[in-house]
């Protein structure tokens, strides 16, 4: 077989962008991290402008989001550009994990961890910026999210006293809320960063696994095509989603100014939130619920030590491939069920598929892995 002579890039030396030697056999699927990257800028840019029309008060917040929609020139594009770009985000970055468990990529572990980190402080941005609109979905959203900590032994109710500034939501949580959601994205490049330095150590994975430099071309121009053809298509879906159905992904009650003396029937959080919010709903106790909300995420950070198979993708694993189509089926059924009432026979479902979820992590993949290893290379 013909080797390819190595080219001066492929030297362990070169990490720049341009000459990062890229397997060529990588698929659209590796797109997401750029588009990740290009939704950021989106959600940074926007917001910077949003946050200059926006009141940070009780009083003044709601009204604040009409003026920006109705007399802020452009105002309604940056608005819907801001509030469907996080929706895009999240879409993106569930993505952009799915694909790295079915190719194996957390067993790149500091990678992966990073990747994770970056996880976490996007959903505590997503969560505190949908705070701010301040109508009723997102005040009683708070309110209910924010009273899960006091569930913490001994120490909860003072916890959630001090994220509140107060003994309830109010114009002291509006404010720091707003302090938050405009540092955070700045802490997410940070880490955003370091994910992409990473990524320059460890190279990229591929959909054979194979990491030889024989299979490697240059980033530039094979990929960063491929990268722009990602960016126009994710324009358009945007582009549709703003002109077209702006508020498809909102909830109607957020239309109304917040009132803590009115409940409204049904609170549930954004649709990238539903499978947590439905884990937590599915355990009776209130700080069991609070533990396995956490542990939803978490228990991203420990796949790396459970991976016991001696292949490191799915594509040569049909028992494991199997599971995983089954887990990611389990996860759009609880991103459905969090958005249903509680109350049976919904509960039910969310504790079937709940423990789905966490069978998935704690037993599929090491014991799935042990028998492939039995049945694919024998007793070795």
């Amino acid at each position: 077989m013909r080797i390819r002579k190595e080219h001066p890039i492929f030297s362990p030396f070169n990490s720049t962008l341009i000459d990062l030697p890229s397997p060529s056999s990588i698929s659209y699927f590796w797109n997401f991290g750029s588009l990740l990257g290009f939704c950021l800028v989106i959600q940074i840019l926007t917001g910077i402008f949003l946050a200059m029309h926006y009141c940070s008060d009780a009083s003044l917040a709601f009204s604040s989001i009409a003026h920006i929609s109705r007399d802020v020139n452009y105002g309604f594009l940056l608005k819907y550009l801001h509030a469907n770009g996080a929706s895009i985000f999240f879409l993106c970055v569930y993505i952009h994990i799915a694909r790295g468990l079915y190719y194996g990529s957390y067993l790149k572990t500091s990678l992966w961890y990073s990747g994770v980190a970056l996880f976490g402080v996007m959903m505590i941005t997503a969560f505190i910026g949908y705070v701010l609109p301040w109508g009723q979905m997102s005040f009683w959203g708070a309110t209910v999210i924010t009273n899960f900590v006091s569930a913490i032994p001994y120490i909860g109710n003072d916890i959630v006293q001090w994220i509140w500034g107060g003994f309830s939501v109010s114009n002291s949580t509006l404010n720091r809320f707003f302090s938050l959601h405009y540092l955070f994205p700045f802490i997410i490049v940070g880490i955003m960063i370091i994910h992409i330095v990473l990524l320059h150590n460890h190279q990229s994975n591929s959909p054979t696994g194979l990491n030889s430099n024989s299979d490697k071309i240059p980033f530039h121009i094979y990929f960063t095509t491929k990268d722009a053809y990602g960016f126009i298509l994710l324009g358009i879906l945007l582009t549709i989603l703003i002109f077209y159905t702006p508020n498809l992904l909102g909830d109607p009650e957020n239309f109304i100014s917040a009132n803590p003396l009115v409940t409204p029937v049904h609170i549930m959080p954004e649709w990238y939130f539903l499978f947590a919010y439905a884990i937590l709903r599915a355990i009776p106790n209130k700080l069991g619920g609070v533990v396995a909300l956490v542990c939803s995420i978490l228990v991203l950070l420990i796949i790396p030590f459970i991976h016991t198979s001696k292949l490191k993708g799915l594509n040569f694993r049909p028992i494991g491939k199997l599971l995983y189509w089954v887990f990611m089926s389990n996860f759009i059924f609880l991103t459905w069920i969090g958005s249903k009432p509680v109350e049976e026979p919904f509960i039910f479902l969310g504790q079937i598929s709940s423990t789905i979820y966490f069978s998935y992590f704690l037993l599929f993949i090491p014991l799935i892995g042990l028998l492939e290893n039995k049945l694919l290379f024998g007793k070795q």
